[in-house]
């Protein structure tokens, strides 16, 4: 079974709930809807109620009939019937319309909670966790959690089928009613013994499910890579390595559902035999009527049936608990970005303090404490006056990106203190205090949606006046004229219809619009033509005018008309200065000049005559 199940794991922040715990929750959602529910259970009792009159009133009928064979009663029992079968579609059609309102409306507000927890988690949990599985919570798993309601609502009205059939068996003839209702433990308990794999199993099943979805997403957002290294039929053979771990765990499911009932079925069929014999020798020895015969094989019928669905239900039920159980585990997974207030953030200067901070983003790794080998800073300390323009340069795993990452809070930091303006940044009201913050990452990320749409993303109420005016304020606003259909043009997903120079233009815009206080870029590593070049230089002067900047610099423009340089190694300052000052200085910062900036610099200079031919 090992291997059947290899990959399938719970995810850290799973947790095991209790059945009284996830069905308490449940009801909490439908507490809003007490009065539609209540309708529902009335028109249920009302189902089962004609359902069990239906055959006492056709053995009624026959009893009648072998005394007096007459054509009119023949018809006044069928107008019966037809009189009972029609109220009892009636109710079961209003009940199951209320019921599908009903759950739809949870089914929604259960998925608008997920969503927004998905919204509140922190970027180190999309960090540790595959985005396809987390998807397949929000979808996938709150449509298998109505499966609890409309399971709930049918063993309500089997359940009370069950009971008025049994009363009335008990009654007509008590020795066969006994008989009947002595078999029913026998059915519960042996649907009870599959009660915990049944569980196990839908668990499973859902994380195969989540495992699917994740392979396929993560295929897509790659497929350029996958094309263009030829790598289709690795990426093929991966999926079908996943496509048959889901197939044998659903095969396995299958089997453990597929099992309960025929096995239910068995026994409900060898008691109804014994139950049928005796009652016909009752009839052959005169101490039972035909039309009680008739009653109690078709009350046999009504009992059997509803009892072995509710035996079963059992089963099915643990499929959507363990769906809910999955959906109610995200929506509580424990954030690592903890405010300890929620104080008001005023017009920010944007001055940025680090004293003594620890940071590290795995604090602990496997349920063990950090390792001095994955701390990305250790008693880092800087402080940036505001307005300042910073750039900071260093080897890759220097901890550039950290900094970007904490000044945005997007993760916790195990010690020391993060201030802005003198306030640590924890106190603060994280909603205000990132509406002053503009962040460029290296690969901008652009919605589906027109450019105009992309710039307006962090003010949805800016005008298209004003939309415009922070597009002209970059480069002077002549990439826009390259756009096939100005700010109107669509700029596909992820932005895949503009070159990287574009997107960065696009996303400099956007901050422009915003207005923030402080800036942060991540440059982009990626080679553009000398003009869009230019444009993009010229539209980060105009964007870091009058903010503290934090630049992540690639570029060597960027670097030189930084009014401060930072030199990072192993989530240390290991030089600061200017530019000319750290160049005569000959120390790690000359190094990396003469490694990187300087041919960097001579590339462009190359290109800007080519260019110029």
């Amino acid at each position: 079974m090992g291997f059947i199940l290899d990959g399938l794991e719970a995810e850290a922040y799973d947790r095991t709930y209790s059945d009284t715990a996830l069905i308490r929750r449940i009801v909490g959602y439908f507490r809003p809807h007490g009065r539609k529910m209540i309708s529902v259970a009335l028109l249920v009792s009302a189902a089962s109620l004609v359902e069990t009159l239906i055959p006492f009133g056709v053995a009624r009928g026959i009893d009648m009939l072998a005394g007096n064979p007459a054509a009119q009663l023949v018809l006044a029992l069928a107008g019966v019937v037809t009189i009972l079968g029609s109220l009892g579609w009636l109710f079961n059609f209003l009940r199951q319309k209320l019921a599908a309102e009903a759950v739809g409306d949870v089914v929604l507000q259960l998925r608008e909670d997920a969503f927004n927890a998905v919204m509140q988690r922190d970027l180190s949990f999309y960090d540790q966790f595959p985005s396809g599985t987390i998807v397949s919570r929000v979808t996938s798993d709150t449509q298998d959690f109505s499966n609890i309601v409309t399971l709930t609502m049918e063993l309500i009205g089997q359940a009370l089928l069950v009971l008025l059939i049994s009363v009335a068996l008990v009654v007509v003839q008590p020795t066969l009613g006994l008989l009947t209702i002595m078999t029913a433990p026998i059915v519960v308990l042996v649907a009870f013994a599959f009660r915990r794999i049944a569980r196990w199993s839908s668990q499973q099943a859902r994380r195969a499910v989540a495992k699917v979805n994740s392979t396929i997403q993560e295929t897509v957002s790659g497929i350029a890579v996958a094309k263009s290294f030829r790598q289709e039929a690795a990426v093929y053979e991966a999926f079908t390595a996943t496509n048959e771990l889901a197939y044998r765990v659903s095969v396995r499911r299958g089997l453990v559902f597929d099992t309960i009932f025929p096995l239910l079925d068995m026994i409900a069929g060898i008691a109804m035999a014994a139950v049928v014999y005796f009652g016909g020798a009752r009839v052959i020895d005169g101490t039972l009527s035909a039309g009680e015969w008739y009653l109690f094989v078709q009350g046999l019928m009504l009992f059997y049936f509803p009892l072995t669905s509710i035996a079963s239900f059992w089963s099915q039920f643990q499929q959507g608990l363990a769906s809910s159980e999955r959906v109610f585990a995200l929506i509580d997974a424990e954030p690592r970005v903890v405010q300890r207030a929620h104080e008001a953030v005023p017009q920010l200067r944007g001055a940025l303090t680090f004293e003594g901070l620890d940071f590290t983003y795995r604090p602990e790794a496997d349920g063990a404490p950090a390792t001095a080998a994955s701390w990305v800073l250790r008693g880092f300390n800087l402080n940036v006056p505001a307005g300042q323009r910073l750039a900071v340069v260093g080897h890759t795993g220097a901890g550039k990106s950290s900094l970007a990452r904490l000044i945005t809070r997007f993760y916790e930091f195990q010690g020391g203190r993060l201030l802005v303006d003198g306030r640590d940044l924890r106190d603060l009201d994280l909603g205000q205090y990132r509406r002053q913050i503009g962040m460029v990452p290296q690969v901008p990320f652009l919605f589906t949606g027109t450019v105009a749409d992309n710039i307006r993303y962090g003010r949805p109420e800016a005008s298209d006046e004003a939309v415009t005016a922070a597009a002209a304020r970059i480069g002077g606003g002549e990439w826009v004229a390259d756009l096939p259909q100005s700010l109107q043009s669509e700029v596909g997903e992820r932005g895949v219809r503009l070159s990287l120079g574009q997107r960065q233009l696009v996303a400099l815009a956007r901050v422009m619009l915003q207005d923030p206080r402080i800036f942060i870029l991540d440059e982009a590593t990626a080679s553009v033509d000398p003009f869009t070049e230019e444009q993009i230089q010229t539209g980060l002067d105009a964007v870091m005018a009058g903010r503290t900047s934090i630049v992540i610099a690639h570029r060597l423009s960027t670097v030189r008309s930084a009014d401060r340089i930072i030199v990072m190694r192993q989530g240390q300052i290991i030089e600061e200065g200017s530019h000319e000052t750290l160049l005569a200085q000959g120390g790690h910062y000359a190094e990396l000049y003469t490694t990187y900036f300087r041919h960097q610099s001579l590339e462009y200079i190359e290109s800007v005559g080519t260019f110029g031919e």
